[in-house]
């Protein structure tokens, strides 16, 4: 009798694991207009990412004009791959450890002291026009940055040939000067 309740129990646990796997697999098929929205998500993201880091925008197709769905997803996983790929290089600046250093004497990332300077790297405002003008457009003073794109204005500076004597005292505390 007993042989016969654990069987039971056992054919029952396997019934209700079967089940739930057919239940995940179930998938959702997103309509065409949510893999269009998709596709501008993932494309804002990359270009975003290329602006701040002074890269070279990619060049965008027409996947909202073309009626294919087959085209629409080819499209919105290769805008998907490339915000991905884009977003791991924008989180390792050039030099982030050595504006980390800075960043450590400056002030805060959010810091708007009222003496003229924003953010972590205390970027004045005439810096910021010159090496982060869509950011300043976009989103305020740098404080209103994240501190990703205040580095990499920072760094877009560093390579205009400025290196890091926009910090002239921070940067001798951290001997890169």
């Amino acid at each position: 009798m007993l042989a016969f309740i654990v069987m039971g129990l056992a054919a029952l646990t396997t019934t209700r694991q079967a089940d739930a796997r057919e239940k995940s697999v179930a998938k959702f098929v997103p309509s065409d207009a949510t893999i269009v929205r998709q596709i501008h998500h993932y494309r804002r993201a990359t270009w975003h990412w290329q602006s701040v880091m002074g890269a070279r925008r990619s060049r965008a197709g027409h996947a909202e004009k073309d009626p294919s769905r087959k085209y629409k997803l080819w499209a919105r996983n290769l805008w998907k791959h490339r915000a991905k790929r884009v977003r791991r290089l924008a989180v390792h600046p050039p030099h982030k450890s050595q504006w980390l250093c800075i960043h450590r004497y400056e002030g805060a990332w959010t810091s708007a002291t009222g003496n003229g300077y924003y953010g972590g790297l205390q970027m004045d405002i005439s810096f910021q026009r010159r090496y982060g003008a869509r950011l300043l457009h976009r989103k305020g003073t740098a404080n209103k940055w994240t501190p990703l794109e205040q580095m990499w204005v920072a760094e877009k500076a560093h390579r205009s040939g400025r290196g890091f004597y926009p910090w002239p005292n921070t940067a001798r505390y951290c001997g890169l000067i």
